[in-house]
């Protein structure tokens, strides 16, 4: 990969990860619109790094907090019902369920889970479930009001991130909604649930491609993969914090409608060949 076509795709990354509209959809058909075919789950784990580290420098004050009192928890110097202790545990027990399944069908995420025609599927099937979130959910709840099955409940809506289209805040962000969130919580907690995710995956790629064992890692470029990752953390970060103002006063239908657009703009390109599934 060059490191124009890397610099471009950093910036899709960048660009979608955080919209509820599917930065690996994005990837995989820019990829191939400039010659790259699937860039692979390799490249897209690794430059999500960039966009999580944009996430933890917006949220770095929640963070620091969260993690500190959540340590001194642990030694009885904090107390274990505090909020910031209580949403420690809520993150941990939240990403359960994307880590299981994750290493469960790792194969299938990196081979057969990857077909564009899945993805054109899921990119209108959850176009429509985010829909009726936004227009049924009560949206009353706020963070503060987390429960324990509710954080169980945003994990099992990430994980069906883990196929192609669906988008890990589409999928984390209508969960919060269907269970009464508010969309700014939904939100807040969709990007702080990710980083152990995401840091996992982007780690655990690095390594398999350190060891030549990822598919396709041989003679792997690292200077335009890191560059992309760089370009995704910039652009990811504005797009951080454009949203989460957008949401306060927007609802999520004109992701809704770009969703429906993109799928059938991709099942054209597949069924004329313009793009190989």
């Amino acid at each position: 990969m060059d490191y124009l076509t890397a610099l471009l795709l950093g910036l899709v990354q960048g660009l979608t990860e955080f919209l509820p509209i599917s930065s690996s959809a994005h990837i995989s058909i820019v990829g191939q619109l400039v010659g790259q075919e699937d860039p692979g789950a390799a490249f897209t784990a690794i430059t999500q790094l960039g966009t999580e580290a944009a996430v933890v420098l917006y949220f770095w004050r929640d963070i620091t907090t969260i993690i500190r009192k959540w340590s001194l928890a642990l030694v009885g110097k904090v107390a274990r019902d505090d909020p910031d202790v209580r949403m420690g545990w809520l993150v941990i027990i939240g990403s359960i369920p994307i880590g299981v399944l994750g290493i469960v069908f790792k194969d299938q995420i990196e081979t057969t889970l990857r077909s564009l025609w899945l993805t054109a599927t899921m990119l209108l099937v959850f176009a429509v479930v985010i829909e009726v979130a936004e227009r049924l959910g009560r949206q009353r709840r706020e963070l503060s009001e987390l429960t324990w099955k509710h954080g169980i409940g945003f994990g099992l809506f990430q994980a069906l991130a883990l196929v192609p289209g669906v988008s890990r805040s589409g999928g984390t962000i209508a969960g919060g909604l269907f269970m009464g969130y508010t969309r700014e919580a939904a939100a807040r907690y969709s990007f702080l649930l990710a980083i152990p995710a995401v840091v996992a995956s982007g780690g655990l790629q690095v390594l398999e491609v350190v060891g030549g064992s990822a598919e396709g890692s041989g003679g792997t470029a690292w200077g335009p993969i890191w560059a992309a990752t760089a370009v995704a953390f910039v652009v990811g970060y504005a797009v951080i914090a454009w949203f989460m103002r957008y949401i306060t006063t927007h609802t999520f239908t004109p992701f809704v409608v770009y969703r429906i657009l993109l799928a059938l703009g991709l099942y054209a390109m597949l069924g004329t060949g313009v793009l190989s599934a």
